[in-house]
């Protein structure tokens, strides 16, 4: 089993919500999940790393965007065929122009979110 690394915003509602779903699906534990804005060791500098997603499968190159996103969706078997299929240029392009309108989209989402759990 592969082993895969990622690197997640702990402040960001949404990005916890987005973990706690793609823990539940992790039945295997094949992802480890660190928290960027803690006291852990990134590869990059912290503002580099909250800036998108990133990811590394076992030892290999630090992943970020849609290849971050397919890199955890190959270790969940569930999520699997998308993040194989991710592995051909043309799908993570798309994919990367859609990680890029959503980071876009991001700083309004968090907002809302934010505001309901203040709210709850």
């Amino acid at each position: 089993m592969s082993r895969v690394t990622v690197w997640h915003d702990g402040n960001c509602p949404l990005c916890r919500r987005e973990i706690a779903l793609v823990r539940r699906l992790d039945i295997r534990g094949a992802i480890e999940f660190v928290d960027a804005t803690g006291p852990s060791t990134c590869p990059l500098d912290r503002t580099e790393m909250l800036a998108r997603f990133h990811a590394r499968e076992a030892d290999g190159p630090l992943l970020s965007g849609a290849a971050a996103f397919a890199a955890m969706w190959r270790a969940i078997p569930v999520l699997r065929p998308l993040g194989e299929a991710a592995r051909n240029r043309l799908i993570l392009s798309v994919l990367e122009r859609l990680y890029l309108r959503f980071l876009r989209m991001r700083p309004h989402l968090k907002g809302g979110l934010s505001r309901r759990e203040a709210r709850a």
